[in-house]
């Protein structure tokens, strides 16, 4: 499925829609280069499961940052890190199946760590506002919440 944004409004507001459909021990895994809208993206499906919008930030210095909503919301910003190893002594598995939902940023860096099932946005910069938002799903749940969001979406 692929959307496109034209603003970081929309960006924002796609990932509220998103937030809508998603449930403790959800995965979102976000690719994309520098600029894509990842942050914004983020912001949107922090602030849709309850998180104040002030409260998201980049984590880029310290990987993961944690936000207290009506869904607990771990936010990975992998930017920094060298390889899959940097992350190993993060405990990052122990957040993948919690109780909250983990949105990680720049999940490529993850390599063979990626977790077998997630939801996966792919984002790329067309024009200096706009983003196509390309979706996937690895695993059957996600594949069903693909569907869901879509429907949506799509109306």
């Amino acid at each position: 499925m692929d959307l496109m944004s034209h603003s970081v409004e929309r960006t924002f507001n796609i990932g509220k829609i998103i937030a809508g459909y998603l449930d403790k021990g959800d995965i979102v895994c976000l690719f994309g280069e520098l600029g894509s809208g990842k942050t914004a993206l983020t912001k949107g499906i922090s602030f849709g499961l309850g998180v104040a919008k002030s409260e998201v930030v980049s984590p880029t210095f310290v990987l993961i940052r944690r936000y207290k909503g009506r869904i607990p919301v771990y936010h990975f910003d992998l930017y920094r890190l060298n390889g899959p190893r940097d992350i190993l002594g993060l405990g990052y598995e122990e957040f993948f199946y919690d109780e909250g939902v983990c949105v990680i940023e720049w999940a490529d860096r993850l390599k063979n760590l990626l977790p077998q099932e997630f939801l996966k946005i792919e984002l790329f910069v067309k024009g200096a506002k706009k983003r196509l938002l390309n979706f996937s799903a690895q695993g059957r749940h996600y594949k069903a919440l693909l569907k869901e969001i879509y429907a949506h979406i799509s109306h």
